[in-house]
């Protein structure tokens, strides 16, 4: 089975969304799954170099009151599939184009779902800059790949623009939130669903590979 996963890195929710579809799966341990992780941009117009956080949740949100009371709510959902949020640890939201590229690159090597935890937990539980290349360069070369490749096609422009068209497809195909999940290019959902909804998700999907 393919699942599409849309998801931006700097998404709490697409962490949740994760850890709520690997409990979906383990309820269906006779289900093969291919994951494709898709990228969406919840800053299209970020800077390169990134904003300060907290200017950046106050342009967003307003106050610091909302600010608190959006981040409890994310923060318990987390604690539901045992993520730890550290937001206080986090000092910028980056610019999320290049760790993108770093789950493309990883892709080549069929490490992409360990790409997209490490990088979840290196920003949410971490706090560590994800939109700088030399913390990217780290990350990879723990993940095994070969860092001079991964830093040389970091700093170049390679698939910057494949990052933009595809964030622009998940628009075309009316997805404006993520996490969303599309299960063998039929069934779509979005928002971080409860495992138990996305195990029928995957019982539909599963269920229209026998007919065919």
């Amino acid at each position: 089975m393919e699942i599409d996963i849309i998801f931006d890195t700097v998404c709490p929710w697409c962490y949740i969304g994760k850890k709520r579809l690997e409990e979906a799966l383990a309820s269906r341990p006779g289900i093969e799954v291919r994951s494709n992780w898709k990228p969406f941009l919840l800053n299209p117009e970020m800077p390169a170099q990134g904003i300060d956080r907290t200017a950046y949740l106050i342009k967003k949100f307003g106050s610091e009151a909302r600010i608190k009371h959006i981040y409890g709510a994310i923060g318990e959902a987390g604690q539901s599939v045992e993520i730890d949020f550290a937001f206080e640890r986090i000092g910028k939201t980056p610019n999320s184009v290049d760790s993108h590229r770093l789950v493309r690159f990883a892709d080549g090597q069929g490490l992409s779902d360990q790409a997209v935890e490490t990088l979840f937990v290196e920003f949410f539980l971490n706090g560590r800059d994800i939109g700088d290349i030399g913390v990217l360069v780290e990350i990879g070369g723990a993940l095994g790949l070969d860092e001079g490749n991964l830093g040389a096609y970091l700093k170049s422009d390679e698939e910057v623009r494949l990052i933009h068209d595809q964030n622009a497809e998940a628009h075309r195909l009316g997805i404006n939130g993520v996490p969303a999940f599309a299960f063998n290019d039929k069934f779509v959902i979005s928002g971080a669903q409860e495992p138990q909804v996305l195990a029928r998700m995957l019982d539909a999907a599963l269920a229209t590979e026998n007919v065919a």
